[in-house]
């Protein structure tokens, strides 16, 4: 039987780390990838494995291809700290990396549980982030800071038994996760010359919620959809509106004028 590593990258996640860790019990290897988390994170993490290592924070790319290098298993199970693995989803990546058939990544389904309800639109389900089950050494990440792609040499299939996750444990978490985001966001603006002006952040803004509340039929899922809908259009203002700040060089000193009563 081919052996699973499973890894987990994490920063200040002492409030969700612990049922991801327990989700993936059984898993031959876990390896915990930290970013020198200053509440409870590597604690909880040592519980469930020694292998918690410690990676300065470079962009998520870098944190997932330095966890990668510390992984010994044949097979790669890669999980979010927000993210849970079913008892169903861990038998069909079992059953899955034992066929001699098998490809070299899979895209697993993710249910995603926001606002008290489990999502079923809204882009939310299924929900595919990376391929999260490869074959070790036939994928690796880019180096962007945020929304990372990946390298894959080799065929790729999907899974069907979803994974969970929940992404915002409560509105102030996804207010910070918007707010760090779109921060990261601007380097991929700037890399790639996005114009930078306020009026073409408010249409990408716009575009965004109509895309997540109409088009992906995110009015069907209730409150829930209308919040994930407003949090994909300030997110994107916001991201765009801070690569206008960075590009007109809009962060500085003022020149002070002699009056402001002239």
């Amino acid at each position: 039987m081919p052996r699973i590593s499973a890894y987990i990258i994490a920063f200040n996640e002492a409030e969700k780390i612990e049922a991801a860790l327990r989700s993936v019990s059984w898993a031959d290897e876990i390896v915990v990838a930290d970013s020198f988390s200053t509440d409870q994170t590597a604690e909880i993490c040592r519980r469930f494995t020694a292998r918690v290592i410690q990676v300065p924070f470079e962009g998520f790319g870098k944190l997932r291809n330095a966890a990668l290098a510390a992984l010994t298993g044949d097979w790669v199970f890669s999980l979010d700290a927000d993210e849970r693995c079913t008892e169903a989803a861990a038998a069909e990546i079992r059953a899955t990396v034992a066929r001699p058939d098998a490809a070299d990544a899979y895209w697993v389904p993710r249910r995603n549980f926001v606002f008290g309800r489990w999502m079923r639109h809204s882009g939310y389900t299924p929900d595919y982030r990376q391929p999260q089950l490869f074959r070790r050494g036939k994928l690796r990440y880019t180096d962007d800071a945020v929304h990372e792609t990946f390298i894959l040499d080799g065929r790729l299939g999907y899974l069907q038994e979803p994974i969970a996750q929940v992404p915002f444990r409560d509105l102030a978490q996804m207010l910070h996760k918007m707010q760090r985001y779109s921060t990261l966001g601007t380097e991929r603006l700037r890399d790639r010359g996005a114009s930078a002006s306020m009026a073409g952040a408010l249409a990408h803004a716009v575009a965004a919620f109509l895309r997540h509340y109409v088009f992906q039929l995110g009015f069907l899922d209730g409150w829930a959809g209308f919040i994930i809908a407003f949090a994909n259009l300030e997110g994107t203002f916001y991201r765009y509106a801070k690569h206008v700040e960075r590009e007109l060089g809009l962060v500085r000193e003022p020149d002070l004028p002699r009056s402001f009563r002239n």
